[in-house]
């Protein structure tokens, strides 16, 4: 897959091709329904697929602190699209400015004479241009003067998630925030990843003889609510089943919110200054003070058990 960084990373000479556009945040099954029905589409006309994206996050830039927690990095998304077949990722870098842009314009500048789109993939309530004042009605207007098509796809997905709430990035978030891992397992259609380099910390695990790895998570990151989590640390290709501690270390009174894997039966890992990959499958129960340092010990390994069984299941 071809990944482009602005306009201007647009190869000379690029032909048609059907095109999506959207944060597209987690890449979840919603998402999925409209990323898959594109790259379907551009196979039909024998075109490129082209999913276009925006960084910052467009709330950040039109209401600055405002960025919402992410459920993936760009490089996550940009994965989990290839795996879907798309041909193109561009990113759009959203400035000030380019949040001026009319809807005409947007679909001028980037559509029609960048992208020469043939079909536009979208979702019923897909908003676009300055204020957001575009929408699919007008992109289709437009298709006419500009020689393209517009398809509108239904990506609400409903399961027990949420209570039956349609699937969305926003319930997503919801989900994890609460410590609801398995809901946005559910919507993802994979366990929710967190991401970071591997820092030194405390160093209490590995006195205690669960050595865990110390994520320092990328920016804007969801990372679920405080707790015990059953789930896979990766790291230098390799998945290992893993207990993971979100939230500060209560027993020994930190104030810092950190995540940290232990991977199961690995005493021997050296894993500082490594990017490795937290995946959360189930939740297994809050943080708290335990009385003495060996009733800490029998709960640890009385979890690293239950991850054992459920990693290995799961």
């Amino acid at each position: 897959m071809q990944r482009w960084r602005g306009l201007e990373d647009i190869p000379e000479g690029w032909g048609r091709s059907v095109v999506t556009i959207g944060s597209y945040d987690g890449v979840h099954r919603g998402h999925q329904l409209i990323i898959g029905r594109a790259v379907e589409r551009a196979r039909e006309l024998s075109v490129p697929s082209v999913v276009v994206t925006f960084d910052p996050h467009p709330s950040e830039v039109v209401r600055p602190g405002s960025h919402p927690p992410l459920l993936a990095p760009h490089h996550r998304r940009a994965e989990l699209m290839a795996e879907l077949g798309v041909d193109a990722l561009l990113i759009l870098p959203f400035t000030a400015e380019f949040s001026q842009l009319s809807p005409a314009d947007f679909i001028v500048k980037v559509l029609v004479d960048k992208l020469h789109a043939a079909l536009v993939v979208e979702g019923p309530n897909f908003r676009f241009g300055h204020r957001a004042a575009g929408d699919v009605a007008f992109l289709a207007e437009l298709g006419a003067t500009y020689d393209y098509r517009v398809e509108v796809i239904e990506l609400y997905v409903t399961g027990e998630a949420g209570g039956g709430e349609p699937f969305s990035s926003t319930l997503t978030r919801r989900l994890i925030a609460s410590g609801d891992v398995e809901g946005a397992h559910e919507i993802l259609g994979r366990p929710h990843r967190v991401e970071g380099v591997v820092v030194r910390g405390a160093q209490r695990g590995r006195e205690l003889g669960f050595p865990t790895a110390n994520v320092e998570t990328l920016p804007h990151t969801a990372v679920p609510a405080d707790g015990v989590y059953a789930g896979w640390l990766t790291a230098d290709g390799e998945r290992m089943p893993a207990a993971i501690s979100v939230g500060t270390n209560v027993q020994f009174d930190a104030t810092e919110r950190t995540v940290e894997a232990y991977a199961i039966d690995r005493v021997d890992l050296d894993l500082y200054g490594l990017h490795v990959a937290v995946d959360f499958l189930s939740y297994l129960r809050g943080m708290k003070r335990f009385d003495t340092v060996d009733d800490l010990l029998a709960q640890m390994a009385e979890d690293v058990k239950k991850c054992r069984e459920l990693t290995a299941a799961g």
